[in-house]
């Protein structure tokens, strides 16, 4: 068994921005035109992320292929790119993979939970026309209005999304 030699923190951090670089610069020189919108979310948009924590990626692109496995194959491109910056960030610690969530704006329009804990945990990388920012903003001006709270227990969290809920209500977000 191979020990794991203890890195300082900014030395991982510092790893993890340039990650978050290659991965803007990969997105728009792929998506080109088409890519709307580029965030990490989860616990690299907190900050709170460990050496090897995954990078969860939100891309937003119009022009995308029907189905999760397709997008997922048309992102390897950007994988490829990202690929060599990987490898040499793991002499710093890093032992980190990318996660993408690939949707395109109509999707993101209509709504999805991903976007509620997306309310708090964001990093905007990529944002043409501010897109993402004004779809978050309202969507936490609706949180706002309902009261919502996120709930932590221990490590976790759920959601309330309106405290005051009476049986047979209904809601929208």
């Amino acid at each position: 068994m191979t020990a794991i030699r203890e890195q300082p923190a900014t030395d991982w951090c510092r790893a993890f921005e340039e990650v978050l670089d290659a991965c803007k610069t990969a997105c728009e020189e792929f998506y080109g035109e088409r890519l709307v919108s580029l965030a990490a979310f989860g616990s690299v948009g907190r900050g709170t992320m460990r050496p090897d924590s995954d990078i969860d990626l939100l891309v937003v692109a119009y022009g995308l292929p029907k189905g999760r496995m397709r997008r997922v194959a048309e992102f390897v491109a950007v994988e490829r790119c990202v690929e060599p910056i990987l490898r040499a960030k793991e002499s710093a610690g890093v032992q980190t993979r990318l996660s993408p969530l690939i949707r395109t704006p109509a999707e993101i329009e209509g709504g999805s939970a991903i976007l509620l804990d997306m309310t708090e945990d964001l990093r905007v990388l990529f944002d043409r026309d501010r897109f993402l920012d004004r779809r978050i903003e309202r969507l936490r001006q609706r949180l706002r209005e309902l009261g919502a709270r996120r709930v932590r227990t221990g490590d976790a969290w759920w959601w309330d999304l309106k405290p005051d809920f009476m049986p047979g209500e209904v809601f929208t977000l």
